[in-house]
């Protein structure tokens, strides 16, 4: 699905099908009344009889004769100003009606609905995600792909000759986001014995070639010779070699300071000796989507060619269970010289990921924020809704939350308190790796938060949003739009 923008005379439409809002109860304005007067009134006529009901997202399918062959009536409720909640339940009803319809191209004017405290960048935006969203399929593994072609394949957002600019950057950047989703929810959704942590380096190469990016990708000996203890400690049990992956995006001068993503690449997690139950543990698959993510968030920005320096960074192996493997009980030096008692080994990403924070200290960030889907915890704590947010800085929260609430992927601000740590205490080593039953996602941050002394520093726990499960199971590519909007308003502001 291609989205664009066009300056058009609403009264000589040419397309399969029009995207016209209706605010019922209210007579018809703007280009929708002149699509009304072009077509003898029949649009208002429709609207009177009742069939179009005020509740938002109902719709009704006009079929037309002539150059203009539909009229898609939406309801954005039945008041003037509209809620952003009411827009995007019209946004998502537009798309499930577009796709039994034989569209090809349609044009949209849904953005002339007047949205509360929202411009039409926003409203572009929302159109063009929750488009691509509907239109996203994984069939890679299939050996019969869907048949039916999927429509519409053009959308055309007719705007303002005055506003073409505006909008022409709002839909580019959106593609663009949607463009990284998908990038991520591929690599989530990809079976462990494809999406190892080879394949994984694989497709950052890949990407480092299309978009200019420089990368590094570590080897065995080469983490070794870093010492980086914790990361090969989960490492070792599997027959996958583990991968250390680094990639470069500089959109700035070389003075500014970049931004650090660190994402969780558990390619298959079974726990390891502390083996977790069978039921799900096919979804432990999406152990990596953070490292999903960094990858999806680093696509994005280049596309975008956002003026900000950006390095991902992505430790990444399986934690599986063998004769080599690590056991309860263990002692492990991590890169920055602390010792680390492992009394659970299904507690592995903190261990990769407290390597990884330390590593980059070496390209003196301004902020750094690693992303992992890292503890049921969290998942017992907010639900599905909101991704877990812990920092100490109560600047970076605010950007970060902000960022959520732009995007509509958001996240919650969760404790970080020093008494928190005294769980942590092991009297064999410098610190054990949990903290016991209660309150574990913050436990689990505040371990991280140990290796995050040298730079401003956030942690998302995505381990309730990251992934669906049920009839919609899948990798939701959370929290790309979040990351993605926090960068853009640092590479702005």
């Amino acid at each position: 699905m291609q989205f664009s923008t066009k300056t058009l005379s609403a009264d000589r439409l040419k397309t399969g099908c029009a995207i016209v809002p209706v605010v019922v109860g209210e007579p018809l304005a703007g280009d929708a009344r002149a699509i009304d007067q072009a077509q003898g009134g029949r649009l208002a006529a429709v609207i009177a009889r009742g069939d179009l009901q005020k509740k938002a997202g109902s719709t009704v399918m006009l079929h037309l004769e002539g150059a203009l062959q539909r009229v898609l009536l939406v309801s954005v409720g039945g008041s003037a100003e509209v809620t952003e909640k009411s827009y995007t339940d019209a946004v998502a009803a537009v798309w499930r009606a577009l796709a039994s319809a034989a569209a090809d191209e349609v044009v949209s004017l849904l953005h002339e609905a007047t949205v509360s405290q929202r411009s039409l960048e926003w409203k572009l935006h929302a159109q063009v995600m929750a488009g691509r969203a509907a239109a996203y399929r994984f069939e890679s593994m299939k050996s019969r792909k869907d048949s039916a072609p999927r429509r519409p394949r053009q959308v055309v957002f007719s705007v303002a000759r005055a506003q073409q600019a505006a909008a022409s950057q709002a839909v580019a950047r959106a593609q663009a986001l949607a463009n990284g989703m998908d990038f991520t929810r591929d690599l989530g959704n990809l079976p462990p014995n494809i999406c190892t942590p080879t394949y994984l380096a694989d497709q950052a190469k890949k990407l480092a070639r299309e978009f200019g990016l420089k990368i590094e990708v570590l080897d065995t000996r080469q983490m070794q010779a870093l010492k980086m203890g914790a990361l090969l400690a989960v490492a070792q049990g599997s027959e996958q070699p583990p991968k250390f992956i680094v990639l470069q995006y500089n959109g700035a001068s070389s003075r500014q300071q970049p931004v650090a993503l660190v994402g969780k690449g558990i390619t298959f997690d079974t726990g390891g000796i502390s083996i977790k139950p069978a039921a799900g543990m096919d979804e432990m698959k999406f152990d990596m989507c953070g490292a999903a993510s960094v990858l999806g968030t680093l696509r994005a920005v280049a596309e975008m060619k956002l003026k900000i320096n950006l390095i991902g960074v992505v430790p990444t192996c399986e934690n599986m269970p063998s004769g080599r493997a690590t056991r309860p009980g263990d002692i492990v030096t991590s890169m920055s010289g602390q010792t680390v008692e492992i009394l659970n080994t299904d507690a592995e990403g903190r261990l990769i990921l407290c390597d990884a924070l330390t590593y980059v200290e070496r390209f003196k960030p301004r902020t750094v924020i690693d992303i992992a889907t890292l503890t049921g915890a969290c998942v017992v704590a907010l639900g599905h809704h909101h991704s877990g947010l812990f920092t100490p800085q109560d600047a970076l929260a605010a950007e970060l939350l902000d960022a959520g609430r732009d995007s509509g992927d958001t996240c919650w601000r969760m404790p970080l308190d020093e008494a928190y740590q005294d769980s942590l205490k092991s009297r064999f080593a410098d610190v054990a790796n949990v903290g016991g039953r209660d309150g574990g996602a913050i436990t689990a941050a505040c371990f991280l938060a140990r290796f995050a002394k040298k730079y401003d520093w956030a942690h998302l726990d995505i381990a309730g949003t990251a992934w669906k499960s049920g009839a919609a199971k899948g990798a939701s590519a959370r929290p790309v739009p979040l990351l993605t909007h926090f960068l853009i308003s640092r590479a702005e502001g």
